[in-house]
């Protein structure tokens, strides 16, 4: 089943050529100009991955990842903007959007951002949902990437921004190895880290206050000159319906 990706823009002319070439490569494209028609869609559609423009007539799409994040915690969002400056990004991504990229941007980066993104992103569609997978078990918690939630012993769901999951899937599927931070940018993100990339600290930092906040204090360790390494002994097991 294709992906359905909600471009968000206020550019006619970007919507009608990402919706051309997003068409083109297999993705089903669904089109909103401003806040209230990107609300709208989300109300009546199941969609995959929001393309959010960060400067729109009618709301700050900083503000609306915020919103998605809480109310479709399983949605990917790929911010774009004009803006370039490295407080953006890592702003947005503290919002929990899953990539950032900045205009102008070619049709074709923007595809294999996506691509990268949804293939560290299950499809929120049910029939995806219903897929058995794996789960892991760590320090008293579960974690399902089928719909990429974290729960503790007593069943109460650790908050986790898609990024955040993304994040602690690297860790888990490489428990007790030394990741450096171009390591774990270029298994979340897809790309390079540039001299003054901190987005990867960012995360670490989040993921570490949310389980800290859950009971795990000593979750993710900081190895100088290293980078980071899960301290925990995790275990794997096949999903059942």
């Amino acid at each position: 089943m294709s992906a359905h990706i909600l471009v968000v823009d206020d550019d006619a002319e970007i919507r009608r050529l990402l919706a051309r070439y997003l068409g083109e490569q297999g993705f089903r494209v669904s089109l909103a100009g401003n806040r209230v028609e990107c609300e709208a869609r989300l109300d009546k559609e199941a969609v995959d991955l929001v393309v959010l423009d960060v400067m729109l007539p009618d709301g700050s799409g900083l503000d609306i990842c915020r919103s998605l994040r809480a109310r479709l915690p399983n949605i990917a969002i790929i911010l774009v903007t004009a803006l370039k400056e490295e407080v953006d990004r890592i702003v947005g991504l503290e919002l929990g959007a899953d990539d950032y990229l900045g205009k102008p941007f070619s049709p074709r980066e923007l595809v294999a951002r996506m691509r990268a993104v949804l293939r560290r992103t299950p499809l929120t569609t049910p029939a995806a949902r219903a897929e058995s997978g794996m789960h892991y078990r760590f320090e008293g918690f579960l974690a399902d990437p089928a719909i990429r939630s974290v729960t503790d012993g007593d069943g109460h769901v650790v908050d986790l921004s898609g990024a955040e999951f993304q994040l602690l899937q690297v860790f888990l599927d490489r428990p007790g190895r030394v990741l450096s931070r171009d390591q774990l940018l270029d298994l979340t993100q897809g790309r390079e880290a540039g001299p003054f990339d901190r987005s990867i600290d960012v995360l670490v930092s989040r993921l570490r206050r949310k389980f800290r906040d859950a009971g795990a204090d000593n979750l993710l360790k900081t190895i100088r000159n290293g980078g980071y390494q899960l301290a925990a002994r995790v275990e794997t097991s096949e999903a059942t319906s």
